[in-house]
């Protein structure tokens, strides 16, 4: 009787080994090397830290950088012209997401990863430099366009281990996503507009005084040449949060919504790795996505009564109320993952993951845009009967979350029986 721990089929696998086929060779790699790839792994965390610092890294300024690009007549109208700012990146990727990975199969991971790297050096520095606001349109665009970091970075964070290390591996690109939640905001928050803070080191006169958000640009883009130089080895929240109280918002600085941000951030990432697992395990994806999708809908409605607050107790409520909402979104984000990855068989997981990228890109296109538009018109509507001002944008977000909260029920999702789910895999 053979030996059952020894592989029955290894001998025939030579036969699918090709001499000049770069992933043939990283297969016959995973089978001499049985330890973690230390340095495969380093790689992906700091290319997948790349991808997300220029997303994240804008908001806490982009309110201030509208209104000293002098595109809106009205300080009412910021958030209008902010949204399209906002959403300019994400239109771009959800354009060309898919072609992206197209090309990544083609021609190889690290190509698209390295045209990626090197679009973030350059448009976004240009973007830290804008003069105009069409410019900053543009060039946030053209880098949404060239960025095909996230697909190609998840498929070789899958493929440079062993099988038993991939769920590793795809971990550290999610982990390293968390993080460019924490370092973004913080960067764009504590470096924009050098020459108000920090007067003593940054002259107005100075390079970094004529283009005030050019700092936290800059330093993004330096990580990003470090990262290509390795690779050689291979929320709107912030329009409410910064605008004025008279308006309905609360008045932070650019640092105040920096310093929220990044709370948040490290609060969301201790809650992924901690709580969440044995939440979802005791209570299952479906019932934990609805009972925070519950809980979404008055922590939302809450938002326009903390510009009645002040001190100390505005400081304490936002950052629990940041804190609570990352939490929310961020559990509702991965139960639908986990019910669209049932409900489909496995070898249409791939497409339909394809498919879900390509849908969010185009919702968080559109959605700075839209609620920019909504933002600016309930500013200038503050003596409303109902809902005056600020009051009808998280009423709108509501009215959408309780649509997502009805879609979880039947008839609208239908979850597969074990007998799919058995055939399915």
């Amino acid at each position: 009787m053979a030996d059952p721990t020894t592989p029955l089929l290894e001998p025939s696998k030579e036969a699918f080994f090709h001499e000049n086929c770069p992933g043939c060779k990283q297969d016959r790699r995973n089978q001499l090397h049985l330890g973690i790839p230390f340095r495969e792994f380093f790689f992906i965390w700091i290319v997948a830290l790349c991808s997300a610092l220029p997303i994240s890294s804008l908001y806490p300024f982009l309110y201030f950088m509208i209104r000293d690009l002098n595109i809106a007549k009205r300080a009412q109208d910021i958030g209008f012209f902010a949204g399209f700012v906002g959403s300019a990146f994400m239109l771009g990727r959800s354009l060309t997401s898919i072609f992206w990975g197209m090309v990544a199969d083609r021609y190889g991971r690290k190509p698209v990863i390295m045209i990626s790297l090197f679009a973030i050096i350059v448009f976004n520095t240009l973007f830290g430099l804008s003069k105009s606001y069409w410019m900053a349109i543009a060039t946030r665009l053209l880098l949404g366009l060239l960025s095909g970091l996230l697909g190609p970075i998840q498929a070789y964070a899958s493929e440079v281990c062993r099988k038993e290390y991939q769920a590793l591996g795809l971990s550290i690109v999610d982990t390293s996503w968390a993080m460019g939640l924490i370092f973004g905001p913080a960067i764009g928050g504590f470096l924009a507009q050098p020459a108000e803070k920090y007067p003593s080191i940054f002259a107005r006169e100075w390079l970094f005084g004529r283009f005030p958000y050019f700092l936290p640009c800059l330093c993004i883009s330096l990580f990003s040449v470090a990262a290509f130089i390795v690779c050689l080895w291979l929320p709107i929240f912030s329009l409410w949060a910064v605008s004025n109280k008279s308006y309905g918002g609360l008045g932070f600085s650019s640092q105040e919504v920096g310093s929220v941000l990044a709370i948040s951030g490290i609060s969301l990432l201790v809650y992924q790795l901690v709580f969440f697992p044995c939440i979802a395990k005791h209570l299952g994806p479906i019932n934990f996505t609805r009972v925070v999708a519950v809980l979404s809908i008055p922590l939302l409605a809450s938002y326009p009564f903390m510009a009645k607050l002040s001190g100390l107790d505005l400081k304490l409520t936002v950052n629990c109320a940041s804190l609570l909402r990352s939490i929310f979104s961020s559990t509702i984000t991965i139960g639908l993952n986990i019910l669209m990855n049932n409900a489909v068989s496995q070898h249409k997981r791939g497409a339909a993951n394809g498919m879900a990228v390509t849908a969010l890109s185009l919702f968080k296109a559109v959605a700075p845009a839209g609620a920019g538009t909504l933002f600016s018109w309930a500013q200038n509507h503050q003596g409303a009967s109902i809902l005056s001002g600020d009051y009808i944008v998280f009423f709108v977000l509501d009215i959408f979350g309780l649509v997502g909260l009805m879609l979880t029920f039947k008839p609208f999702l239908t979850q597969p029986g074990k007998e799919e789910i058995t055939a399915n895999n």
